[in-house]
């Protein structure tokens, strides 16, 4: 069971988390980009370079992975069509996106673009802040400890 990481947006430290534990529970993570991205040198490592372009990083996540993988992503139409798909999905901040949550937080991404259209200044997420970071490795561990065989 592969992870697939939406690299354009993750933060740093959580991709350093999640190479510690590809390392440590040799699992192979791959994170898709459209801009290079420093990452340590593993065997259980990958990174994939895709294109500038609209969705390029989600329709190349979504052709590699497979039901029961897992997917680090921010952005809520790519966790929906993965959880569709089969897949585990949780963002950067360790909160999980799942078959009952997800038209939920389609439908107020949604509200939230019309209101940025329409002129309203809605601002953007808290800082990322050492909360998230724990909360991220404690879901990521959980997972692991739940899902990896080695």
């Amino acid at each position: 069971m592969p992870i697939w990481v939406d690299a354009d947006a993750c933060p740093v430290p959580i991709r350093e988390i999640l190479c510690r534990a590809a390392t440590r529970w040799q699992i192979q993570t791959t994170f898709i980009a459209n801009h290079a991205i420093n990452l340590p040198p593993s065997p259980y490592i990958g990174r994939r370079q895709v294109p500038h372009g609209f969705d390029v990083a989600d329709n190349e996540i979504m052709e590699q992975m497979t039901e029961g993988d897992l997917v680090i992503t921010q952005d809520i139409p790519l966790a929906a069509e993965a959880i569709e798909k089969g897949a585990d999905v949780f963002n950067p901040r360790g909160q999980a996106f799942t078959k009952e949550n997800i038209r939920q937080r389609l439908a107020m991404r949604n509200f939230m673009e019309e209101m940025r259209s329409a002129g309203q200044v809605t601002g953007g997420p808290a800082p990322f802040s050492q909360g998230d970071r724990k909360e991220f490795a404690d879901k990521l561990d959980r997972w692991l400890q739940k899902n990896h065989k080695r």
